[in-house]
């Protein structure tokens, strides 16, 4: 079906161009410079030491979970509320997800009290993911980590240019993770990076990414090396100077992008001010988003009811989604469940709205209009 309003819109153009006829006029397609530069400027940009170009985000969890040693016997406290990646990371190294639920309708982040009462002595990592690109409520989660000695990964897939008061999001805990896919702020179609302090971890990510090697192809192409060994059983999980090319150019606009559709953010909620039925999640957020995407949660009715609106709001020509099925009702993971009755809810009733930077002023009223008859 072609919608008169979409989900989503790339905001590629003449820069993207030029920045991938660049990268194949080089020669050198595989990793290499542009993957460098694009790591220097994103460590740069969130201030941390080590900014790690991979495949994908999901990559980039499963080494974190790696170069921490985490494995079988431990658990890592997860929400349900994610994409499935989050927990399948956790799977990859033999380790078990411990569903913890959400905050409430208006946060829909990990609950640092329900970690709390998650943790046992089998617990090594607390991974929250910044949902939609608003922070998870870090001060105590951190504060519980260090109390207990447990190690935070951040899932920042939906948060590039996101924080936590003045920090960068992905900066915040022992190492962060991001994502480059096709529907997000900054994109090369697949692609991830992983970011640190550490440089212990950083060296051990580095050299899990390719293959355990202790030399790269480009630094043999160079002459700056002639030969490797290898240390460790590693992975495929480089990051092309394709993509590395088109991320920088993205790069470029992340800040225009996050201000604008912050302003559609501020339309949002001015369009569903005072509909009963309708909770807007991060209403009044204290912290700067980078407004991945535009959940609102009906308050009740339903799966049923929210997929009845998401059909009319098709046949006006306006495309939704929904973020996210709950990862503990998957068959899969039905072993690891619990009652998550937040997580629950929300997963029955959220629903996403359009954004991204083309949006048009007039498109969000319009949105707004047709949610509210529909409701």
């Amino acid at each position: 079906m072609d919608f008169r309003i979409p989900l989503f819109d790339l905001n590629f153009g003449v820069e993207e161009e030029a920045a991938v006829l660049a990268a194949l006029r080089s020669k050198w397609i595989s990793m290499g410079p542009n993957v460098r530069e694009l790591e220097s400027e994103f460590a740069a940009r969130l201030g941390v030491d080590y900014a790690i170009g991979l495949t994908n985000c999901t990559a980039a969890l499963h080494l974190a979970l790696k170069a921490l040693d985490v494995g079988p016997g431990d658990e890592v406290i997860v929400p349900s509320l994610s994409f499935v990646a989050t927990v399948n990371a956790v799977r990859y190294v033999g380790a078990d997800p411990v569903f913890a639920d959400v905050k409430s309708l208006e946060d829909l982040s990990l609950d640092p009290e329900d970690v709390e009462r998650r943790i046992t002595n089998r617990t090594k990592v607390i991974l929250p993911m910044h949902f939609g690109g608003f922070a998870a409520d870090m001060d105590p989660l951190m504060s519980l980590a260090q109390e207990r000695k447990l190690a935070v990964v951040e899932d920042a897939a939906h948060a590039p240019a996101s924080k936590y008061g003045d920090q960068s999001l992905g900066a915040i805990g022992d190492i962060g993770c991001f994502s480059f896919f096709s529907n997000k702020n900054i994109t090369c179609g697949e692609g991830g990076l992983l970011t640190t302090d550490n440089k212990e971890l950083a060296t051990r990510v580095k050299l899990l990414r390719s293959h355990g090697m202790t030399t790269m192809s480009f630094e043999r192409a160079k002459g700056h090396a002639t030969s490797y060994d290898v240390l460790e059983l590693g992975y495929n999980y480089r990051l092309d100077d394709v993509r590395g090319s088109l991320i920088l150019a993205q790069l470029g606009k992340l800040d225009e992008d996050v201000a604008r559709r912050s302003e559609l953010r501020r339309l949002y909620e001015e369009g569903l001010s005072g509909v009963g039925e309708i909770s807007v999640p991060y209403r009044n957020f204290p912290h700067q988003s980078s407004n991945y995407i535009m959940p609102v949660v009906l308050r009740e009715g339903g799966s049923e009811r929210r997929e009845g609106v998401r059909r009319a709001m098709a046949a006006k020509g306006i495309q939704t989604s929904v973020h996210y099925p709950a990862i503990h009702r998957f068959s899969i993971y039905e072993r690891f469940g619990t009652a998550l009755p937040v997580t629950e809810h929300i997963a029955d009733h959220e629903l996403t709205l359009p954004m991204y930077a083309a949006l048009t002023g007039s498109q969000v009223r319009e949105v707004c209009a047709v949610l509210k008859e529909c409701v």
